[in-house]
């Protein structure tokens, strides 16, 4: 349950209120860019889906082709860790089984994510720092890109 009080959003529990927010990102493997030509798109439905499933609530994401940004909202009980793994795990489930040509580019390794990735806490006065940044990286990519050409 979501409490609004002096303009700042908490949750509450039976015997807790909490904010508990991380801004995560991993990367496919060897860092190719594997995420574009729909799989951006398939992705950013999976992410959606597990977080409805598991009661996180994605407040910005952005699908890069070499890697992920993801702010999440979670219940305080869940380790960054944890959502982390679960996020990558099922997703990489799911886009193998959605894109068969990304099962095979990736057979020799047998795996789709890197093994790291960066968290981060967020707190309620730095989100919109955030999700303006997660909103301002695909076009800071593309931007590269071409200046690299």
């Amino acid at each position: 349950m979501m409490m609004d009080r002096n303009n700042e959003q908490y949750h509450h529990a039976s015997h807790c209120r909490y904010l508990t927010q991380y801004h995560i990102i991993w990367c496919p493997k060897f860092r190719f860019s594997v995420l574009k030509d729909g799989v951006d798109v398939t992705l950013k439905k999976i992410l959606a889906d597990i977080c409805t499933r598991y009661g996180y609530s994605i407040k910005a994401l952005e699908v890069m082709p070499d890697h992920i940004h993801i702010f999440v909202d979670c219940p305080q009980t869940v380790a960054p860790c944890d959502i982390a793994r679960t996020l990558k795990s099922w997703s990489a489930i799911e886009l193998f089984r959605a894109y068969p040509q990304l099962k095979r580019f990736y057979a020799r390794c047998g795996v789709l994510w890197s093994s790291g990735y960066f968290v981060s806490t967020v707190g309620h006065i730095s989100e919109e720092t955030v999700k303006k940044y997660i909103a301002e990286q695909k076009a800071h990519d593309e931007n590269e890109k071409k200046a690299k050409n």
